[in-house]
C-alpha cells in the first residue's frame, strides 16, 4: 500500500512539474489538460499517506512537500476558471441590445451519425451563427436542410475529422478558407455585418491536438498566427472553435495576451466541453475569445446529442463605446518574441500560400520591418 500511494504520488508530481517546460513535445503538453484530476488524486494521496504512514520521517516530508507544490502548481492555472476571481468580460447592461447575435459551436464529430438530435438542438437554440467541427461529406448532406435557415455559408467537409463549416443569418463578405500551417487543416475567415450595419471579423479554427508522435508545434504556430491577425484587424474580432486546447494551458494564455481577446469563461467557470461521453475526464476544447468591444449576455454549455463533445452557445452584444471598462490581456516584448519564435518554427513546413507567411517575413528575426 505505501509503495503504491509512493508509486502514484511520484507519478503525479512528475505530471505537473513538467507542465512548467515550455515545450512543444507532445508527450509534455497533453499534461495541460488534466491539471483538475492531478490535483484531486494528489491531494487524495496526501492526506491518506498522512492517515496510514504519517510525515515523520525527511523522505516522508519531502514526498509530501512535492505533492504540495504539485498541487499548487495546478491550482495556479485552473483557478482563474473559478467563481472566485472577478469575471474578465463583462455583461451587457442594455435591455434591449440592438446588435446582439447568438453564436452555437459544436464539434459534431465525425463518425457520429445522430444528425437529428443536432438539428433538433439548433432549431431549439436557434443561434444566428453556428459553427460545426468535423463534419464530412455524410454530415454535410444531413444538414443540407440549414440551408433555408442560414442563407451564408461558408463549407469544408472533409474525411479527415477536420472537415468545417459556418452557416449565418448575417450577411459574410472577404470569405476565405485557409490553411494556416497544415494541409488538410482549414480556418476560416469573413467579415460579419449585423442588421444595423456594423461588421466585425471572425476567424475560426481546428488545429491538431497533441498525441503520440504529434508535437503542438503547428497547434501553437496556427493559434498565434490567428492572434496577430486578430489584433492586427481594423474590426472588433471573434475566434473561435475547438482550439484543442485547454483554457488554462500557457498557449492559450499566450494567445490572449497576444490577440487582446476577451475569454468569458474566466471567473465564470470552466464550461467544459469535451469528453461528453466521460464524466470525470473533462476538459474546455472550445472556445469563443472576443473583442472587448463586445458585452457578454449569455453563455451557456448545451446538452449533448452524440458528439463527444458538448456545444456551447454564446450571445454577445457590440457595445464598443463600453471597450475600455475590460481588463484586457496586454502582452509584453517576450511574449511577442515568443509567439514569432513559435510560428517561426514551422516556417519550413506550412503551404507556399498560407499568410503565415507574411508574418514571418515582417517579423525582426527575418530581417523585416516590425
Amino acid at each position: 500500500m505505501k509503495f503504491v500511494l509512493e508509486l502514484f504520488g511520484g507519478f503525479f508530481i512528475l505530471a505537473s512539474l513538467l507542465t512548467l517546460v515550455k515545450s512543444t513535445y507532445w508527450w509534455i503538453r497533453v499534461l495541460d489538460f488534466p491539471r483538475v484530476q492531478i490535483a484531486l488524486f494528489s491531494t487524495f494521496i496526501l492526506g491518506a499517506y498522512g492517515y496510514f504512514y504519517g510525515y515523520e520521517t525527511t523522505a516522508a516530508k519531502l514526498f509530501a512537500g512535492l505533492l504540495v507544490l504539485g498541487i499548487v502548481n495546478e491550482i495556479i492555472h485552473v483557478y482563474r476558471y473559478t467563481p472566485f476571481v472577478p469575471v474578465q468580460a463583462l455583461r451587457s447592461k442594455i435591455k434591449a441590445p440592438k446588435n446582439s447575435f447568438g453564436f452555437m459551436i459544436s464539434n459534431v464529430r465525425m463518425s457520429n451519425k445522430r444528425y437529428e438530435r443536432f438539428l433538433k438542438l439548433v432549431k431549439q437554440t436557434d443561434p444566428d451563427m453556428l459553427l460545426i467541427n468535423e463534419p464530412n461529406q455524410r454530415w454535410a448532406d444531413a444538414l443540407s436542410e440549414l440551408d433555408a435557415r442560414y442563407p451564408y455559408a461558408i463549407k469544408k467537409p472533409l474525411e479527415n475529422t477536420y472537415g468545417m463549416m459556418f452557416f449565418s443569418k448575417f450577411p459574410l463578405s472577404h470569405v476565405d478558407i485557409r490553411f494556416l500551417v497544415e494541409e488538410g487543416i482549414p480556418s476560416f475567415y469573413a467579415l460579419v455585418e449585423l442588421p444595423t450595419g456594423k461588421k466585425f471579423d471572425l476567424f475560426t479554427v481546428h488545429p491538431q491536438p497533441p498525441h503520440f508522435d504529434k508535437d503542438t508545434d503547428t497547434r501553437e504556430a496556427e493559434l498565434l498566427t490567428v492572434a496577430k491577425m486578430a489584433k492586427d484587424s481594423p474590426w472588433a474580432s471573434i475566434v473561435a472553435g475547438d482550439l484543442n486546447d485547454v483554457a488554462w494551458s500557457y498557449s492559450t494564455n499566450l494567445f490572449r495576451k497576444i490577440s487582446g481577446l476577451l475569454d468569458p469563461r474566466i471567473g465564470r467557470g470552466f464550461y467544459n466541453t469535451y469528453n461528453a461521453l466521460i464524466p470525470f475526464f473533462r476538459y474546455s476544447l472550445d472556445h469563443i475569445f472576443y473583442d472587448p468591444a463586445f458585452r457578454l449576455i449569455r453563455l451557456q454549455r448545451l446538452p449533448k446529442f452524440g458528439s463527444d463533445h458538448f456545444p456551447i452557445f454564446i450571445r454577445l452584444n457590440y457595445e464598443p463605446l463600453e471597450a475600455d471598462e475590460h481588463d484586457v490581456p496586454v502582452a509584453d516584448q517576450e511574449d511577442h518574441e515568443e509567439a514569432i519564435e513559435l510560428i517561426e518554427g514551422v516556417k519550413d513546413t506550412i503551404p507556399a500560400t498560407s499568410p503565415v507567411n507574411d508574418i514571418i517575413d515582417s517579423s525582426p528575426s527575418s530581417g523585416g520591418s516590425k
